[in-house]
């Protein structure tokens, strides 16, 4: 919301710097984000003085002028009909940027050097003269910006606005509030009232059919005026935060809706069917065309505003090409409504057109309010256009606005604010924004919120008045009173922790995405109909398509997140998120909500450098992470088995596993189905894993045992086998662990092979066994029975051989 210094003087006396100003308003709420001079650009145009003036050598409507722009004279064609030696005029030199995008160049015009520009006031956008040049005082020095040689000043507010203060979308309301910290007057343009009835209800009629969607709808009518440009003073207004004029009818509209906050709308009344006004539902399927051009489909809940015969605006949101004031327009119905606001935020958001007067109507305007904002557009609109106002208006109003009476404890709100404020000082501070407060008891205020305060319904809403009128920087900073014992944290809690640094540790970056996800991820995973990550959750009122349901898999985003980066040519990713997924339980249930760990890691293994070579990522890269994720957790006995290609969605078959610890499967690992990357538009490989914490983190041991630090020497032994090719490395590893041997420290695989001289359908697999002992060196001898044994185990178990 942008708000002129100037523009708010109209209402109230400011006396405080504008800085000042911004800073109280800040502290009160209303966060000011930016405050800057609107008339800044005129800094480059400065004061000259013609010195002489010479006929155009080419062309006969052109002169050659010499100007004394202080430091400098200057040369410039001119083809204004009042330009006069030693006349003082506005002068843009080179570099200038003028209002209308126009950036003031030194150039040559019909073979005339020009090194600036004469302006007129128009083109400066300080009146609607563009025939000649703006003529100056002749007591402003030359080479003086015309900003200090006019005295213009026009400070802007740009106010970041939370939703629940829609009363502060207006010039009066942010008046209001101005008022309430400087303890100035606050005074409101003077309207005279429209007498009721009056001959306005011979002219037209309005009909309610949806009360509950429209509780308010109040009409006027202006005649004989005549339609065009604005007067200098309205566009002035609406240039000053940055709205464009239209004519003066439209800018009259604009210009009372930021005024009070209430939204208008006019209609030509010689383009209504039957002179009338029925507001109702649509149809269903009807199409619209609003006053942007664009057709829309109607549902039956879109509230519009319709003549005798048809559609003609959609309410609360935007009008239809069919009633819009154009210039042959003599009469306007001028609308004032008050509507639902959630009918307004489902139309808006369904037609995609979020317009001004949606953005208030949604959040709340002043129900109260609508007369006023009535009264003053159409004695405006009479005065610019120069029309007549009929008498009377039509006021549709079956419900009436009802404020009901809060209780304020004096006492419970020091205790929640933390301050001492009198029960005196409390019913000031709510009375200097409006609000009726009368003491109760002692220690009680019954106060009453204005009709524009829609967010006040409760005691807390009334403190939070206090607190922010009081100032937020008066309260004192306390601290509340803790044990200094402290407990441990949760334990799932800080397991999550743990696997984070984890995570981090191996060089993975923490991605955060949101828990929308589109009701088409399931597609494009290529899940079958029976799997349960299909039972999505539903948005109610979701943001688009995209986010339409809550995610049943972290995979989905983690691809999205490498789309987007791969995007902005950043192609090695190592990424991982731990969040939760959720399973619907039916749309009125709430859903299962799953903790789960997911890492994506694509592109090179290590940056490339002189000394190493880039390779890519596979598969045993992120494999050796989860296996030092698991081990970092003191989770033992884990194993990767072959995912049967049946259950391959969206892992290629033949290149992903599951994971399983003891008997549980916790996850699934491996590369990711090309067909799936295609869905996301992905062309670079990517491997991924996704771990179900709901299953892991019971298995992770809460006791860890001590080992001491070894005192003597380890001994190793290899033995390599040829098996067939169905048996995997790591059942061998297992079956081996399974021995129980005491000496055994540790087992792992060093080669594989598979190839001439080996047989066909044959692989060789070697294997290291380090043997320790805790109490004494051992001995060659026992090392070799204890190896002899396992070997000849291995052999019969496995069927397999030694090398010849």
């Amino acid at each position: 919301m942008k708000i002129s210094l100037n523009w708010l003087n109209t209402y109230i006396p400011i006396d405080i710097a504008a800085t000042d100003l911004a800073d109280r308003l800040t502290m009160t709420g209303l966060e000011v984000e930016a405050v800057c001079d609107r008339f800044e650009y005129l800094d480059q145009i400065v004061v000259g003085r013609v010195t002489e003036i010479q006929p155009h050598p080419n062309a006969d409507k052109l002169k050659v002028c010499r100007v004394d722009t202080g430091g400098a004279t200057v040369s410039l064609v001119c083809g204004a009909p009042n330009v006069a030696v030693n006349g003082k005029y506005p002068c843009a030199l080179p570099g200038a940027r003028l209002p209308g995008g126009l950036t003031v160049e030194k150039t040559r015009i019909r073979d005339a050097d020009s090194e600036g520009m004469l302006c007129s006031a128009g083109e400066l956008e300080l009146g609607t003269d563009f025939s000649g040049l703006m003529t100056l005082d002749n007591g402003a020095a030359e080479g003086t910006p015309i900003r200090q040689a006019l005295d213009l000043s026009d400070y802007v507010f740009e106010i970041g606005l939370t939703p629940n203060r829609p009363d502060c979308l207006s010039f009066i309301g942010i008046a209001r509030e101005a008022a309430a910290l400087t303890g100035k007057a606050l005074t409101l343009p003077a309207v005279e009232p429209a007498r009721n009835p009056g001959r306005i209800s011979e002219l037209t009629a309005v009909k309610l059919v949806n009360p509950d969607l429209c509780p308010r709808y109040a009409a006027g009518l202006v005649t004989d005026i005549t339609v065009g440009p604005s007067p200098f003073w309205l566009q002035d207004r609406l240039r000053a935060i940055g709205l464009k004029p239209i004519n003066n009818i439209v800018d009259i509209t604009n210009f009372v809706m930021l005024e009070t906050g209430q939204p208008l709308h006019g209609f030509d009344f010689d383009r209504l069917a039957g002179h009338r006004i029925v507001v109702q539902t649509a149809r269903a399927g009807e199409v619209f065309t609003t006053l942007d051009g664009k057709q829309h489909e109607l549902t039956d809940d879109t509230l519009m505003i319709c003549d005798a015969e048809k559609p003609v605006a959609v309410a609360g949101v935007m009008g239809g090409e069919n009633s819009e004031i154009s210039e042959e327009t003599t009469r306007v119905l001028i609308e004032s409504a008050y509507f639902d606001p959630v009918s307004i935020r489902k139309t808006a958001k369904r037609l995609g057109a979020n317009t001004d007067a949606s953005h208030r109507f949604e959040r709340g305007v002043d129900p109260e309010g609508t007369l006023y904002a009535l009264e003053r557009a159409a004695a405006l609109m009479a005065e610019v256009g120069g029309g007549n106002r009929i008498s009377g208006i039509i006021d549709e109003y079956p419900r009436p606005h009802e404020s009901r009476p809060i209780t304020l404890n004096t006492e419970k709100t020091n205790r929640h604010l933390g301050t001492s404020l009198t029960q005196a000082d409390m019913q000031g501070f709510l009375e200097s924004v409006g609000f009726s407060a009368s003491a109760a008891d002692e220690e009680n205020l019954t106060a009453v919120a204005p009709s524009f305060r829609v967010d006040v319904s409760r005691p807390e809403d009334l403190m939070e008045e206090v607190a922010r009128l009081w100032g937020y920087n008066n309260i004192v900073t306390t601290f509340p009173k803790t044990s200094t014992k402290s407990r441990l944290p949760e334990r799932a809690l800080w397991l999550k922790e743990t696997i984070k640094d984890h995570m981090t540790g191996f060089g993975f970056r923490e991605a955060i995405n949101y828990s929308f996800t589109a009701r088409a991820s399931c597609d494009r995973l290529a899940l079958p109909d029976n799997d349960r990550r299909r039972r999505m959750l539903a948005i109610l009122n979701p943001l688009s398509e995209e986010q339409a349901v809550m995610r049943t898999s972290l995979i989905p985003g983690m691809l999205e997140a490498m789309g987007k980066n791969i995007a902005y040519q950043v192609r090695d990713l190592k990424l991982f998120e731990l969040g939760k997924i959720y399973l619907s339980n039916g749309q009125d249930e709430l859903p299962d909500e799953l903790e789960t760990l997911s890492a994506l890691c694509t592109g090179r293994r290590a940056p490339a450098t002189w000394q190493v070579k880039p390779e890519p990522c596979d598969f045993f890269d992120l494999k050796g992470v989860v296996e030092s994720l698991l081990a970092g957790l003191y989770l033992e006995n884990s194993r990767f088995l072959p995912l049967p290609a049946n259950e391959c969605t969206y892992l290629r078959p033949g290149y992903s596993a599951r994971i399983r610890i003891n008997d549980t499967d916790v996850g699934l690992i491996g590369e990711v189905h090309p067909t799936v990357l295609k869905a996301y538009d992905l062309k670079q490989t990517a491997f991924i894993f996704e771990i179900n914490l709901e299953r892991m983190l019971p298995l992770i041991p809460e006791v860890t045992a001590f080992s001491p630090l070894p005192k003597f020497p380890a001994a190793a032994r290899d033995i390599t086998l040829i098996v067939d090719n169905s048996i995997l490395a790591g059942d061998i590893v297992n079956d081996i662990y399974a021995l129980d041997e005491p000496l055994l420290e540790s087992v792992h695989t060093f080669d594989l092979y598979s190839g001439d001289p080996i047989p066909k359908g044959k692989k060789s697999i070697s294997i290291r066994l380090t043997y320790r002992s805790d109490i004494e060196t051992l001995a060659d001898q026992t090392v070799n029975r204890i190896h002899e044994y396992i070997t000849e185990h291995l052999i019969d178990t496995f069927n397999a051989s030694l090398p010849a």
